[in-house]
């Protein structure tokens, strides 16, 4: 009786396990079948009309997760999926697609996604050393925002997400600061869409500089005891005294007077200073005293904080938006060994840079380039 008792308990068991088997292939076989259909598009036919809209720096998933939303795919992993398998990630447009439900083989999609989206744009070129102010304004002219929006995002927006925000301090801890913003706008040209936010017109900006400033850069900070603003704002004096060959050769003057026990502590750079002349590059003079409505209406602590011919050291901040050579240059310059240990340069009106260890030498080259430039007036 036990062994027949056995047997019938064995062959219940078999049957359970027959049953399972027979389930998990009609399982895979059904997912088979909606994978196959799906990716040919033989999940139905074409439905209604939808618009797809693909911000622009989106992934492969944010793009599915939007067609699987609109109901142009059934399966937004499975998409996935096939587009890395095709290897059609870097194909995939931003912008508006007008695209139907169902109906579309993944080929196909990713054809459609592929051409760029009939989508209003503006193309914009931002040259190294632009202002924050001067970005804004550009970006007013072309109908995208106002200056004062932009400026305000750009200032006061949270871009926590990005990792050099960190490492730029609070207006409270900054009370000097004319603008958080500045220097961190990175200059380049941007495909912006005209429907965009303002938030994220900030943010391509920003995104683009977190790109530029790498870990190994973020090394080097720390192992020069120096801080993100520190580097930042020496980077825009370079830009704006050089931004050419000379960029790493006017980094090593200025680290030279903000060294430890320098004789000349003070930048003393006419491009933020009590200059008062319109046609001069000077940021006090064009951009901070137009801002507060007047030279006599800029705060003393901000004028003051500016003055590099008044301040110890660097500035309270940035005085424009530098690009990548001059970051580097600030960062680590790779000078020419005449201007190791020098601590004062001049150009002339034909752009040559003369530069100088001693005020002796230096009164000597600001003669030579004067007769220079009398010269050229002729």
């Amino acid at each position: 009786m036990a062994e027949k008792h056995q047997k019938k308990k064995k062959g219940s068991t078999l049957k359970i396990l027959l049953a399972v088997l027979l389930l998990l292939v009609l399982t895979v076989g059904a997912a088979g079948v909606f994978a196959y259909n799906e990716i040919n598009g033989n999940g139905g036919k074409p439905g209604a009309e939808v618009t797809v809209s693909i911000p622009q720096g989106s992934g492969v998933a944010a793009i599915a997760k939007e067609l699987k939303e609109a109901g142009v795919i059934r399966s937004a992993y499975l998409f996935r999926w096939y587009v890395g398998h095709k290897g059609a990630a870097g194909k995939l447009q931003y912008g508006d697609f007008t695209l139907q439900t169902g109906g579309y083989s993944y080929d196909g999609l990713i054809t459609e996604l592929s051409a760029y989206a009939k989508a209003d744009s503006v193309r914009l070129t931002f040259p190294e050393g632009t202002t924050a102010i001067a970005i804004a304004r550009k970006m007013e002219e072309a109908g995208l925002c106002t200056a004062e929006e932009f400026l305000e995002e750009a200032n006061t927006g949270d871009f926590s997400e990005y990792t050099f925000w960190q490492y730029v301090p609070d207006d409270a801890d900054a009370p000097n600061r004319f603008m958080k913003c500045e220097g961190y706008l990175f200059p380049d040209t941007y495909e912006f869409l005209t429907d965009d936010t303002v938030h994220h017109y900030v943010a391509t900006f920003y995104a683009h500089f977190d790109k530029q400033f790498t870990d190994e850069m973020y090394r080097e900070l720390e192992k020069q005891e120096l801080t993100l603003p520190e580097v930042i704002t020496l980077a825009s004096f370079v830009q704006e005294e050089a931004g050419n060959d000379q960029d790493s050769n006017v980094a090593q003057v200025f680290r030279n007077r903000l060294a430890e026990g320098s004789p000349y502590p003070k930048l003393q750079s006419n491009t933020s200073s009590y200059v008062q002349s319109d046609e001069d590059n000077n940021y006090l003079w064009n951009w901070v005293a137009p801002y507060y409505g007047g030279w006599e209406d800029i705060p003393e602590n901000i004028r003051n904080a500016y003055d590099t011919y008044t301040c110890t050291g660097l500035p309270a901040g940035p005085i424009s938006n530098p690009g990548l050579a001059a970051l580097q240059a600030a960062l680590a310059p790779q000078c020419d060994e005449e201007v190791r240990d020098c601590y004062f340069f001049v150009t002339d009106l034909s752009g040559h840079y003369y530069y100088a260890k001693t005020y002796a030498e230096h009164q000597a080259n600001c003669r030579k380039a004067a007769e220079v430039n009398q010269s050229l007036k002729k």
